[in-house]
């Protein structure tokens, strides 16, 4: 991994924080959770729906308006190998603007195997649900969760 992608995961907090909003980036849909610091817990939001990455503005705005985050949780996309995917420069892209819209900062999480591991959290699996659910908000949920227990280490 290049330094510059080392230092954006690197980014902790620089301040005490309380509410915090995951998002799991799609161009068709964006994934999210609200987790706070006195549990490290999270829990799956609805998804927010994307036009080729770009979020519903009324629906993201009234998630924010309504769990008031103190900052926010963006999954980045790596490549295995640890480099830049495309996904990657637009999911960063979509934080940059969360943080410009919202005031708020927002810190990167390797989101490598997320989703399967967020598949394996569905209980009880089946040929049917675990490829028709969307699961992108228990991606959020999941990316969230780690952040959460790497800090309190």
């Amino acid at each position: 991994m290049d330094k510059t992608i080392e230092a954006m995961f690197q980014k902790k907090p620089s301040s005490p924080w309380v509410v915090v909003l995951a998002f799991d980036f799609g161009v068709k849909r964006i994934g999210v959770a609200v987790g706070q610091s006195v549990t490290h817990t999270a829990t799956p939001l609805p998804i927010i729906p994307a036009k080729a990455g770009i979020p519903n503005a009324a629906i993201l705005e009234e998630i924010v308006t309504t769990w008031k985050p103190d900052a926010f949780i963006v999954g980045i996309p790596l490549n295995m190998d640890g480099t830049l995917s495309s996904m990657a420069l637009r999911a960063r892209k979509f934080a940059r603007r969360l943080q410009a819209q919202f005031q708020k900062p927002w810190y990167a999480v390797d989101e490598r195997l997320s989703t399967f591991e967020a598949k394996m959290m569905i209980q009880k699996p089946t040929t049917d649900n675990l490829f028709k659910q969307p699961i992108d908000s228990l991606v959020a949920q999941h990316l969230l969760e780690s952040w959460m227990q790497v800090l309190s280490e």
